[in-house]
Order: C-alpha cells, then sequence, then structure tokens
C-alpha cells in the first residue's frame, strides 16, 4: 500500500513537472489580453451639444477650463467641417462660441483661483487652448470671403487678449520688464520738506 501512494505520488510529480508553470501564466496571459481588448473598445464619445451642456453646468473652476480643451477640440471639428462645405456663417457662429466659451471659464478662474502663479492648474491648461483657439480663428479667417472677416477679426482680437491676460496671470514678473512705478509715490508733496540726511 506504501508502494502504491509513493508510485501515485511519483506520477503526479512527473505530470507537474511536465505541465510546468503552463497554467498560471495562460490564466494571466489571457487576463491580460481581456483586460486590453476591453480597454480598445471605444467608448461613446460625447456630441458638441453634450460637452457645451456639460461646460455651461459645470462650477468647478479647473475642471471647466480643462472640459474647455475638449469642447474646443469639438467646436474646431464643427467649424472645420463648416468651412469645408463653404458655410462661414455657422464656422463664425461656432467660433464666437467658442471665444465666448473662453472667457466664461477665465472669468470663473480669476473669480475662484485668483492667484493663477501660486495655483496655476486650469489656468495653464485654458492658456494652451486659447493659443490653439487663436491658431484656428486665423485659419478660417484666411478661408473666408473679405465681407465675412470682421467679425471674426473681434474674435481673433478678444482671444488674443485673453491669451495676452492669462499669460500676465501666470508669470506676473517676466525677466527684463521693469516694475511700473506709481508717479504718486516717486514725487514728493509741496507742504512735506524733503527729508535731511543725518
Amino acid at each position: 500500500m506504501a508502494g502504491a501512494a509513493a508510485h501515485h505520488r511519483s506520477e503526479k510529480n512527473a505530470r507537474e513537472k511536465k505541465i510546468g508553470p503552463f497554467p498560471a501564466l495562460a490564466v494571466v496571459f489571457l487576463a491580460f489580453c481581456w483586460l486590453s481588448e476591453a480597454a480598445t473598445i471605444p467608448r461613446p464619445v460625447d456630441t458638441l451639444e453634450q460637452l457645451q451642456e456639460k461646460f455651461d453646468n459645470e462650477t468647478d473652476a479647473v475642471h471647466k477650463a480643462k472640459l474647455m480643451q475638449k469642447l474646443g477640440d469639438a467646436q474646431f471639428a464643427k467649424e472645420r467641417e463648416a468651412t469645408k462645405a463653404g458655410d462661414f456663417v455657422t464656422a463664425g457662429v461656432v467660433m464666437e462660441k467658442y471665444r465666448d466659451n473662453v472667457r466664461a471659464a477665465l472669468e470663473l478662474l480669476k473669480k475662484r483661483r485668483p492667484q493663477a502663479e501660486k495655483n496655476a492648474s486650469g489656468y495653464k491648461q485654458l492658456e494652451s487652448e486659447t493659443a490653439e483657439g487663436l491658431r484656428e480663428i486665423r485659419d478660417v479667417i484666411l478661408a473666408m470671403p473679405e465681407p465675412l472677416r470682421p467679425p471674426m477679426q473681434i474674435v481673433e482680437s478678444d482671444l488674443s487678449k485673453m491669451n495676452m491676460e492669462l499669460l500676465k496671470l501666470l508669470f506676473p514678473r517676466r525677466p527684463g520688464e521693469q516694475p511700473r512705478l506709481d508717479p504718486r509715490a516717486s514725487t514728493p508733496k509741496k507742504d512735506e520738506p524733503p527729508e535731511k540726511l543725518p
């Protein structure tokens, strides 16, 4: 009996040696394949209207600024489609709405996170998005007939001003720039005698 049990154990050990760690690796490999396939399944993309609604309802300044990136991409796609079709009125309306969205995000950032230099999150993303918007509006202006350009040039000017404001908020102390002096502080008043040196 002891010999049969020993023989059974030796057969089991021999089978384990032949199979090796394959079953465990196979399970890990199959799980990895399943997870990577699940990650590549496309998720439903939000429409422009859904993104606009999310943006309008967002009350967190940083989230609003970050959401502006997705919304801006969707607006640019619609604007390019309209421009390609020669529908410059729709392209103009989309870019005006884009400008209004950038303004809304900037105003909320300034209200909720007033020190951009110390709390740059949101400001950086919005500045990057605004710079991209400027490139986009310039392309639209070049593609438009001359009579339709003036409203888009106003949008370009507004975006440019907001981009400069964002840069100044992020980098208030730029190298090489002289600080502005208050002229009232540097001139002594008539009634005050000049300071005497000891």
